[in-house]
């Protein structure tokens, strides 16, 4: 009897095959595993600002600005930018760069510089956070038709939600607070009676607002002037309820959009405490050991459901404070 090796090893067939299915594994994904960004959102006055540096000094991050309005040098009052106190070491980047001067700059501008920034941090082994109020950036830099984000980088979504009364309610005292710190007399300094409204940091709520206040206040009497600076503060008080209202809806879109990878973490009941300390342990605890919780899940490519927050913000509860810090950037 003849033993055919040959004729044998053709009736071998490999338990499970590849074939035609190799096409639609990213091997490269296996050997390259992709970067890590955060992008943490919110409306204006929700503690963007203070979570993200919260973040950047726990994971070893740098933010990247993504307010167009902060964009531009000037008006640090009026367009509340953190100070070196509240930046707490943490480096900034496309925070006050650009002359008003320069124009608007486009999503796909934004998109191209902020891609830039991005990739740099990465390099030198820092995580990237994306903060700041202008949600039309943020949607343009992780749709960016190059596919700059989706191919190179894992993205996480922290939504700092405030019901809208409550936040309607700080903003405005928070006006009043940017009144006393010296918001008209910066925009005194920048103030032309035939400047453009719609180009670079005049667009700023605040500006236009005072604009009939400026041009008058040396033609009219001290009763006139207090009534029309009056009129102007409400002004301002009201568009930037619009501004949270609208970007709050925007939010909220995109947040159907990337529900798989955008965690919303409640900060209401910080901004109804009533004082520093309480609001400073209800922050650590309702919102940045959450926060730390969820990135750190997302940091180290562990699966992170949205229950699993309600369960951190159930747990972390009555823990202690990370310390006193800025009132106004709650």
């Amino acid at each position: 009897m003849k033993f055919s090796i040959s004729s044998t090893l053709k009736q071998v067939q490999p338990i499970l095959s590849f074939k035609n299915k190799l096409s639609k594994v990213n091997v490269n994904s296996f050997l390259h595993p992709k970067e890590k960004v955060v992008f943490v959102m919110g409306a204006t006055g929700s503690g963007k600002s203070r979570l993200a540096i919260d973040l950047a000094t726990r994971f070893q991050g740098e933010i990247i600005n993504s307010d167009k309005i902060q964009l531009y040098k000037g008006l640090d009052v009026l367009t509340n930018k953190v100070t070196p106190k509240e930046c707490r070491g943490v480096p900034h980047h496309l925070l006050g760069v650009f002359d008003s001067e320069a124009g608007n700059l486009t999503a796909t501008e934004y998109s191209r510089l902020a891609s830039q920034a991005i990739s740099k941090l990465s390099a030198n082994n820092k995580l990237p956070i994306v903060a700041g109020g202008s949600n039309s950036y943020i949607e343009a830099l992780a749709n960016h038709s190059s596919g700059f984000l989706l191919n190179n980088y894992d993205c996480c979504f922290i939504w700092v939600d405030v019901s809208l009364p409550v936040l309607n309610s700080f903003v405005s005292k928070r006006v009043d607070r940017m009144m006393e710190a010296g918001l008209l007399e910066e925009v005194r300094e920048v103030f032309n009676p035939k400047a453009n409204y719609s180009v670079g940091i005049r667009r700023a709520i605040g500006v236009p607002e005072l604009h009939e206040y400026l041009r008058n206040e040396s033609l009219v009497d001290r009763a006139t002037q207090s009534k029309m600076l009056e009129v102007a503060v409400k002004n301002i008080k009201k568009n930037t309820e619009i501004l949270a209202c609208r970007q709050l809806k925007k939010i909220q879109r995109l947040h159907k959009k990337w529900k798989l990878s955008m965690h919303r973490v409640d900060a209401t009941e910080v901004f109804l405490k009533r004082n520093v300390e309480e609001q400073d342990e209800a922050w650590e605890n309702l919102v940045a050991r959450p926060s730390e919780r969820i990135v750190d899940k997302f940091y180290n490519n562990n699966q992170l459901k949205n229950d699993d927050v309600e369960h951190c913000l159930a747990a972390s509860y009555g823990g202690g404070s990370s310390g006193s810090r800025a009132h106004n950037m709650i």
